[in-house]
């Protein structure tokens, strides 16, 4: 057995084997398979819990009870892919590496005999790290110790290597730009009734027009294309909200996995960032993620995601929520989805919007806050389902629903 430093290496006796990662708290680990010029080929070379396998690699999960591991099999590994990375990052969202330093453990996966031990040295302020590689050098396969560090979690990892969201910087702002305007007044629902007025153009005051409610009578239920203005008659405007996202599994011998999101954008529809479960906070730390949930059991909100409005930067004018099922289960196999929006500092629920019916796609746009020119917050209950796996693939569609 040999005892690793950063940066050496040793040949492979053995053609499948496995990297266990141990810590004294729980770990998530996964691993990217790579080209010869440091990328993936897709996401599909993202190996990770909620996509365990990948040609020639696989994980596997400990479950709480022993460590994650991945296992490279090194003749199915399909050609052009040069190097496995190994990594890992605190289950806990948040938590460093400080006081909880990984042991990454080599064994045959054969004999399960042990080929070498790496315990990365100096960590801190570190919340994902590259443990160990295996990679192809002159026709043979070796292992690497590693031991890079990442401050920004996961994403610092999947920016270096190719499976992070684009994320174009954004054009410059000028005082005049405008933000984006409110959706066009949508009807009311027959169930309700509409406003005895007939509808006039809306005035600049924040007052609603026709199909926008306030907060005035308490806790909004809104259907799909309803606008409520976040802001309640004689008090000031909401300064902090929390959205909450929920589901169930339609069959609850069957967990299911979704992943809560949400994208912010310019005044000219512009991406600017998007905030999910491998990059929790951004604009700033505005906009705050909760961390991922695996399979949708239990009472309450599954994931959340905290806004401090009087935090959002002026560049930022619209955040658009989404849930995406990553593992490709269609929304069809999902019961009682909901967003409510909750006031922080009181958690009193204001908002509510729960999908009626579902589609068979892997994605949905939930609901979007835009903000006006008068400076107040608007949500709009969107309900729409796209086709998509991932955060990236929302970022489209979701510029189309501003």
């Amino acid at each position: 057995m040999t005892a690793m430093t950063p940066g050496s290496n040793i040949p492979l006796t053995a053609s499948r084997v496995t990297v266990d990662v141990t810590a004294p708290a729980r770990l998530d680990v996964s691993a990217l398979l790579l080209t010869s010029d440091g990328k993936v080929r897709s996401d599909d070379d993202f190996v990770f819990y909620n996509q365990p396998a990948a040609p020639g690699v696989t994980h596997r999960s400990g479950g709480g009870a022993g460590p994650d591991a991945i296992t490279v099999d090194t003749v199915a590994v399909p050609p052009g892919i040069e190097k496995i990375v190994v990594t890992a990052s605190p289950d806990e969202a948040g938590r460093t590496f400080q006081g909880i330093e990984p042991t990454a453990t080599l064994r045959d996966t054969g004999d399960q005999s042990v080929l070498a031990t790496f315990t990365p040295p100096g960590l801190g302020a570190e919340t994902a790290l590259v443990v160990m590689e295996i990679y192809l050098r002159g026709g043979v396969w070796k292992a690497r110790a590693v031991g890079q560090g990442y401050a920004n979690g996961l994403a610092g990892i999947a920016t270096d290597f190719g499976v992070t969201v684009e994320e174009p910087a954004a054009p410059a702002v000028t005082p005049a730009a405008p933000t984006i305007p409110p959706p066009p007044p949508q009807p009311l629902a027959a169930a309700q009734t509409a406003p005895a007025a007939a509808p006039t153009p809306p005035a600049p005051a924040p007052a609603p027009g026709p199909g926008k409610i306030n907060l005035d009578k308490g806790r909004v239920s809104l259907q799909k294309n309803q606008t409520v203005s976040l802001v309640k008659g004689g008090r000031p405007m909401l300064s902090r909200v929390r959205m909450g996202l929920g589901w169930e599994p339609a069959f609850h011998s069957r967990d299911i996995d979704l992943d809560a999101s949400v994208i912010a954008y310019g005044p000219q529809r512009n991406h600017l960032d998007s905030c999910y479960f491998g990059r929790l906070t951004i604009l700033h730390g505005a906009v705050q993620h909760s961390g991922d949930n695996l399979t949708g059991e239990g009472a309450g909100d599954d994931e959340t995601i905290t806004v401090d409005l009087a935090r959002v930067p002026p560049e930022a004018t619209a955040l658009v929520f989404t849930v995406n099922s990553f593992s490709g289960q269609k929304f069809t196999e999902v019961a009682k989805a909901y967003c409510r929006l909750l006031d922080d500092a009181t958690g009193e629920e204001l908002v509510r919007f729960d999908l009626t019916q579902a589609e068979p796609q892997t994605g949905v746009l939930m609901c979007k806050l835009v903000k006006q020119p008068s400076g107040e917050w608007d949500m709009t209950a969107l309900g729409d389902f796209v086709k998509a796996r991932t955060v990236r693939n929302m970022i489209a569609p979701a510029a189309e629903a501003l």
